[in-house]
């Protein structure tokens, strides 16, 4: 696979930034991966605690949300890679929150339904 053409532009980084940036993407991914795990669990093995609808609702959405993030992920390794090189500073990202918020509503969904009979 040929090199891209962003890699040969600006300077290369101090290796311990770059390798730094890797670990956060694949924390990120991860992150996705587990997010994939609990939508496949919720479908599968959480039948009995609300409709049956929701839950396949809330699964879907798990994996929608996990393959978005795993988008990002690239997508954003790749921004701080090239703001590296040409030592400008990291943007900021709204994916943090975004993700926050997905996990947040999972939870709440799923605590209300542990909670009603």
């Amino acid at each position: 696979m040929p090199e891209p053409r962003w890699k040969q532009e600006g300077q290369d980084p101090d290796y311990r930034f770059s390798l730094a940036n890797e670990r956060t993407f694949l924390a990120w991914i991860r992150t996705a991966l587990a997010l994939i795990a609990g939508g496949v669990l919720l479908h599968e093995f959480a039948a009995g605690i609300g409709p049956r609808a929701l839950v396949t609702v809330l699964s879907v959405g798990l994996g929608v949300a996990a393959a978005g993030l795993g988008l990002l992920s690239y997508v954003r390794w790749r921004s701080n890679e090239i703001a590296m090189r040409h030592d400008r500073p990291l943007r900021f990202s709204w994916s943090l929150p975004v993700l926050a918020g997905v996990c947040l509503v999972t939870s709440v969904v799923l605590t209300v339904f542990l909670i009603l009979p």
